[in-house]
């Protein structure tokens, strides 16, 4: 869901497979593509956005969007401290900067500052009431900071924008099994009956309800995908939501494995990207033992 270095995915994978073999047999259906490498475009935008900074005469409006427009470019390749301090920047030139309070509070999300957080996504709302995106990254903010019930809310606002988007769904459907795992399931099968289609993502749907085994997604996405980028962001997103089913089947080394291989795919600025990361930062925090 929209919106590197080869050596650190290369010695995961050995991990992967380890934890695999662990797991019931998994490694025999797993696919995995080439993790995605920083594109030369990338390295160039972000030499090109620093000249531009460089320039004389620039307004604080013009700063301000050459330091979001680097930022982005940072998160995109992974370098989130860079992308974070960007923001920052961005935010100081111009306080009234949507967007960039948006991706500042996904930062802090990330980071577990959920007050923080819920701030900033207030602050991007406020400027910009139509900006559907803070309600999905403010949802996940709730959702992660323990508090379903107003996650609920921002999701069902974000779903009922575009009500035969998938991933819309699943977000909405996490938050409301947290409440009542019964209803969530009515409303994901109602969903699928109404809008579900030939689209691949739906197929990760169907894999909740039961309709479709996790093998045949990921079959589906190695003999589909038109490139290694798109299987590779494929992967990342069908890898995140079989880590959360796994979650809720009470398999804590699944889930695992499978958020590690959404890791190893290397797509940053994906949303499940970033959120197996947090993931897995917190079941470690979970394990440690009290003092």
């Amino acid at each position: 869901m929209n919106n590197r270095l080869l050596l650190g995915p290369v010695v995961l994978l050995g991990c992967l497979l380890i934890g695999c073999s662990a797991s019931g047999g998994v490694a025999s259906s797993l696919v995995m593509p080439v993790p995605m490498q920083v594109s030369y475009e990338s390295e160039l935008g972000i030499a090109r956005l620093g000249q531009m900074l460089n320039s004389p005469g620039l307004t604080s409006e013009q700063r301000a969007e050459l330091f979001f427009q680097r930022g982005v470019l940072f998160d995109r390749v992974g370098l989130r401290a860079m992308a974070r301090l960007d923001f920052n920047r961005a935010l100081r030139e111009k306080p009234d900067f949507a967007d960039a309070y948006n991706l500042n509070g996904v930062y802090l999300t990330q980071n577990q500052e959920f007050d923080e957080a819920y701030e900033a996504f207030d602050s991007a709302l406020e400027l910009s009431p139509d900006y559907s995106y803070a309600n999905l990254n403010r949802g996940i903010a709730l959702y992660y900071g323990g508090r379903p019930q107003l996650a609920e809310k921002d999701f069902k606002v974000f779903l009922d924008e575009e009500p035969a988007d998938p991933y819309r769904l699943l977000w909405w459907y996490l938050a409301l099994e947290k409440l009542d795992p019964e209803v969530a399931k009515a409303a994901l099968q109602t969903y699928q009956a109404n809008y579900g289609s030939d689209d691949w993502a739906w197929d990760i749907v169907n894999v909740y309800l039961g309709t479709v085994k996790s093998e045949q997604l990921l079959k589906r996405i190695a003999e589909k995908s038109e490139s290694n980028q798109e299987q590779a962001e494929r992967l990342c997103e069908a890898y995140f939501y079989l880590a959360k089913q796994a979650q809720r089947d009470d398999d804590a080394e699944l889930a695992a494995t499978y958020f590690k291989l959404a890791l190893a795919t290397n797509v940053y600025d994906f949303v499940e990207h970033r959120y197996s990361l947090l993931e897995m930062d917190m079941a470690e925090e979970d394990e440690q033992p009290e003092l």
